[in-house]
């Protein structure tokens, strides 16, 4: 079973940079894909970006893409998410999840691929 905690949150001004971090526990950490997600009050989960086994494959929202990194540290069992220029409407929740499948993942921006998740962090974003 595979444990995600996420951090790096917080308040930032419009054009201000966070960095997100995900630790997870379990075994063979670099097996899994993995994803961020964030949801906004009275949406839907959305999925911002994903990174294969191996860390060769990303994937971005185009609403993110330039302004957005994903990266992962097999040795320290760490996914991040390098947010830059930020907007108001960045602003949420932004979850880390992994998919079971591994090397098998289709590396999609949709949550139902995803088998564990964390509980969040909360991202907000002032003009």
């Amino acid at each position: 079973q595979l444990q995600l905690v996420e951090s790096g949150g917080g308040l930032v001004h419009s054009g201000g940079s966070l960095r997100l971090s995900c630790v997870a526990s379990g075994p063979i950490f670099d097996y899994y894909p993995f994803g961020w997600f964030r949801q906004a009050p009275g949406k839907g989960r959305e999925g911002v970006s994903c990174i294969n086994s191996s860390g060769g494959h990303t994937k971005y929202a185009d609403s993110v893409k330039g302004r957005f990194t994903i990266s992962r540290d097999n040795a320290k069992n760490t996914v991040y998410l390098r947010m830059n220029d930020l907007k108001p409407e960045d602003s949420g929740i932004y979850y880390c999840a992994a998919e079971s499948r591994g090397p098998g993942s289709r590396n999609r921006l949709l949550a139902g691929d995803y088998d564990y998740w964390g509980q969040g962090t909360q991202v907000n974003v002032s003009s």
